[in-house]
């Protein structure tokens, strides 16, 4: 560990907690020991109840000007089966170069180069103007109903904005740095029920069987073209992701279907139009339905301005590469974030074994993100 640059090393202290949603497990501890030790102001913000309790970071340095705020989570998903790593899933090794571990990618090595970016640049330019944050949630895999959004929530009330705001969000595709995503689609979920009448496949007139009723409805909704995207965002697409019906017999019909299904949806769109033009389909095809809808995030956007100004400059400065903006991919929290007005961007490592067994990046990959985040700190804030 001695021999690794700061960045890995806090990268590997933070993958040795098991930090699996909603556990924080130490992490945020550490975060806040290195920041209070150059300035930071920190607050522990705790929400929820019993097993949901979830623990938040909002740390922030300078009394005025602008915020430039770094956000992200320090929980990750499940391992998996931990037979099937290479190595244990939260004993961060690296072999080759390439750093492995639960979290490598999927945020806690961005979490240590936000980290180490600010120990330098603090350094290196004590007179900096403006604040500089970190908004740290535990709730960004599960639910995430106690954890930036209710952040958010609570600066709201006090009166504090965030101005720029870096998710460290595994963004990049082949390269560090060689995309960013400078907004997200909307994330708009349903789970609708459709009532039929069970009885005998052999008797289907004393019989409604839900499935059939459904089917052309559920054609119809897949084939719809709902809008042609724009420059920024592919069109809206609907998805079924499963479907719940029978009894497990084989000569039942049964008496309710359930279907559960995703828009991933364009700023051409709202959510309201996408209800509405679902339920016409719905009544149009006359079946006896419930649908519970859940909308999980608006789409967002930061077409210009500083922040990506910034960004794009501390890429090519740092890399020598151009990036590519991008609106691709699922959501994140900074969907909670992007609706105060705030300028919002994801930066972080290669994406490419999130989620995964044997999660990896390259180990250098960390100093190069923690030099691209010191430039865009100079460049806002100096």
């Amino acid at each position: 560990m001695s021999k690794l640059s700061p960045t890995l090393q806090l990268a590997c202290e933070l993958i040795k907690r098991p930090s699996v949603t909603p556990k924080d497990k130490g992490c945020q501890t550490l975060m806040r020991q290195r920041l209070e030790a150059i300035g930071f102001d920190c607050q522990t913000l705790t929400f929820g109840e019993s097993d949901n309790m979830v623990e938040n970071l909002w740390a922030v340095k300078g009394s005025s000007g602008p915020i430039l705020c770094f956000a992200g989570h320090t929980d990750v998903v499940p391992t998996g089966p931990e037979s099937r790593w290479q190595t244990p899933p939260f004993d961060p090794v690296i072999k080759n170069g390439i750093l492995y571990g639960r979290g490598a990618a999927d945020m806690k090595g961005s979490l240590a180069a936000m980290i180490t970016a600010c120990e330098a640049f603090v350094a290196t330019h004590p007179n900096y103007q403006g604040r500089i944050a970190f908004l740290i949630t535990a709730d960004e895999e599960g639910p995430a109903i106690n954890g930036t959004i209710k952040v958010v929530e609570h600066l709201q009330k006090q009166g504090t904005t965030i101005d720029w705001c870096i998710v460290g969000e595994p963004s990049s595709t082949a390269q560090v740095g060689d995309v960013i995503k400078n907004g997200r689609r909307g994330s708009l979920g349903a789970v609708l029920t459709v009532q039929g009448q069970q009885g005998h496949v052999a008797y289907p007139h004393l019989a409604d069987n839900p499935i059939h009723r459904l089917a052309p409805a559920l054609t119809e909704l897949t084939q719809k073209h709902w809008d042609n995207g724009n420059s920024f965002f592919p069109a809206t697409c609907f998805q079924v992701s499963n479907i719940h019906g029978g009894t497990g017999a084989s000569n039942v019909i049964p008496g309710t279907v359930e279907v559960v299904c995703n828009f991933r949806f364009s700023t051409e769109v709202t959510a309201e139009e996408l209800q509405n033009h679902t339920e016409t389909i719905l009544k149009k095809h006359q079946l006896n339905y419930d649908i519970q809808w859940n909308l999980s995030g608006q789409p967002f956007l930061t077409a210009e301005g500083k922040l990506v100004t910034a960004t794009v400059n501390a890429i090519k400065a740092v890399t020598g590469r151009d990036t590519e903006l991008s609106t691709a991919g699922g959501t994140s929290d900074g969907r909670f974030i992007a609706p105060t007005g705030s300028q919002v961007i994801e930066l972080g490592p290669v994406n490419a074994t999130i989620h995964q067994v044997d999660e990896c990046i390259k180990a250098d990959d960390l100093d190069t993100l923690s030099q691209i985040y010191q430039h865009i700190l100079k460049q806002l804030l100096v």
